[in-house]
């Protein structure tokens, strides 16, 4: 039986990279993307300016403070997206299993692609090969026999590197890593971790199956497996995608019911966004639900007729989140998916008992909506209970 063989693209510095090549006078300088105001967030950062502390997610104000000479910079979302397109373009030169994760990252599945194009090295090395004669910036490439590796293993050598992981060699790779490194393992799960003598991916190996169940319930039994460097997901084209969601997990447990309304308006916003770019609707609203103890639930409804609007998607998402115990335990993630999507074609029409006029007039304020946020980045405009809430750059 064949193996898999996965590659993992990721471009450097995305946004700041685009930036440098549309102004070369940039080149060798700290280069921010989020707001040449004080307001926002960080979305990218040049490598000159991660020296000095900036991280994407960062608040503007502190990436001044650290780097008070950068170049600060408003994000250019339609370019990035041109870029992106000549990028994904020499992907799928290589194998049509390409799924996008952002706009400058994905993962290709170039199992059947060796007899035309050489090992996994040599394709990953001609993809980082041809994106920098194309467009003059780099990307890191990982080569493994699954996503999990893969990612890891671009993750590590990045600026501009390549990481090969041979089948044979995937334990060995991953055994001396901080437990950190595997997906799935945000802060509390590795200081929960930490407390059962964990600190690297071989110390979770040890671990019994039925000690991390215990301890993390489903999430349990996927450390089991990602720290023996299983994991089964495939690479799935956006034309395969059955669902579209955003989650949250907080750094600190959520206890108010108003908070969590908060949060989940800000995700059913990004979903309903996320659709809008896919031309996609979806009749289904899914929310899901971490407690505290890591015991997961979810519930849905689905819809009199196909949507893509934040609002409708909200005030159902609300509806179900009264069914759970939010409000009276902690909670420590949220997330809003709509699945059972429809295609472009027959995505849109108002629902039996909705006023035509007031349908229209909602899809033309979303179209609105999104012309802001292509010209001047994700959270340019926001409904007003969550102005006052930290913002979050939006990657995908």
């Amino acid at each position: 039986m064949t193996e898999n063989l996965i590659i993992h693209v990721d471009m450097d510095a995305f946004y700041a990279s685009v930036e440098v090549m549309d102004n070369p006078k940039l080149k060798g300088q700290c280069v921010v993307v989020g707001g040449a105001g004080n307001r926002g967030v960080v979305c990218s950062a040049s490598y000159e300016a991660r020296k000095l502390g900036v991280r994407s997610a960062q608040p503007i104000v502190t990436a001044r403070k650290l780097c008070p000479h950068g170049i600060f910079l408003d994000v250019r979302r339609p370019r990035y997206l041109e870029v992106s397109q000549t990028v994904f373009g020499i992907f799928k030169r290589f194998t049509p299993l390409v799924e996008p994760i952002s706009l400058d990252e994905a993962f290709l599945d170039v199992t059947n692609s060796t007899r035309l194009f050489g090992s996994g090295e040599e394709m990953a090395a001609a993809i980082r090969r041809r994106i920098e004669e194309a467009l003059g910036i780099t990307a890191s490439a990982g080569v493994a026999k699954n996503k999990l590796v893969a990612k890891i293993a671009s993750d590590i050598c990045k600026p501009d590197g390549l990481q090969v992981v041979h089948p044979e060699e995937t334990q060995a790779f991953l055994d001396p890593l901080p437990i950190s490194r595997l997906w799935g393992v945000g802060p509390a799960a590795r200081d929960k971790l930490r407390a059962l003598g964990v600190k690297t991916i071989r110390d979770a190996r040890k671990l019994s199956r039925e000690l991390l169940s215990a301890n993390f319930g489903k999430n349990g039994d996927v450390i089991h497996a990602f720290s023996r460097g299983i994991d089964k997901r495939t690479v799935d084209p956006p034309g395969a995608a059955k669902s579209i969601g955003r989650e949250i997990t907080f750094e600190h447990n959520v206890v108010q019911l108003e908070e969590a309304y908060k949060r989940l308006l800000y995700l059913s916003e990004r979903v309903a966004r996320r659709m809008r770019q896919e031309g996609l609707t979806g009749r289904t609203v899914n929310i899901k639900v971490k407690y505290a103890d890591f015991v997961q639930v979810t519930r849905s409804a689905t819809l009199e007729t196909p949507t893509d609007d934040p609002g409708l998607i909200y005030s159902q998402a609300r509806e179900l989140l009264k069914k759970t115990l939010v409000g009276s335990k902690p909670v420590r993630l949220i997330g809003v998916t709509l699945s059972q999507l429809v295609l472009p074609g027959q995505a849109w029409q108002p629902g039996l008992f909705e006023n035509p006029d007031t349908a229209i007039r909602r899809k033309k304020l979303n179209q609105a909506l999104d012309g802001i946020w292509d010209r001047f980045g994700s959270g340019a405009v926001e409904p007003a209970i969550l102005v006052s809430e930290t913002k979050k750059c939006d990657h995908r």
